[in-house]
């Protein structure tokens, strides 16, 4: 069975996709507040790696970049900010539309991931949480895989 990750487009897909959602975001007055610091240059191609292998591809982000607790202690003690949230994954639903993703079960399974992780693992109200052993959440056609 074809991965969600295959079904994107594999890497060029996930590329496309973190291109067009990181373009929505920084012109979001709201969202792009969350890049109010220093952006890595090489944003996009993390963040593709990322969604590359949480949707079944290869390990691009943990062969590279680094780790799921370091993602997350990344993302961590920034407090609640769910107005921020819910419209991260409403650009999130309008770069699918710009890289050209328009299957709309491959669609609703991409915008329950973003939903998911975007709510449930990205924001720990402090780093002292987070283990230092977490893998990557992989995420199926069925949803999360446990």
């Amino acid at each position: 069975m074809e991965t969600v990750y295959e079904a994107a487009g594999g890497s060029e897909g996930m590329l496309r996709l973190a291109r067009a959602w990181h373009e929505r975001v920084m012109a979001d007055e709201v969202v792009s507040h969350a890049f109010h610091g220093e952006v890595e240059p090489d944003h996009i191609e993390r963040l593709a790696a990322y969604w590359s292998e949480a949707l079944g591809g290869p390990q691009a982000y943990t062969g590279v970049y680094g780790t799921e607790a370091s993602v997350e202690r990344r993302h961590s003690g920034n407090g609640e900010h769910d107005e921020m949230n819910r419209l991260a994954i409403e650009r999130f639903d309008e770069a699918m539309t710009d890289s050209g993703l328009t299957d709309p079960k491959l669609r609703q399974v991409l915008h329950d991931y973003f939903a998911w992780a975007t709510f449930t693992t990205m924001y720990h109200h402090n780093s002292a949480d987070i283990a230092d052993d977490l893998s990557i959440p992989r995420w199926s056609w069925d949803g999360l895989e446990t």
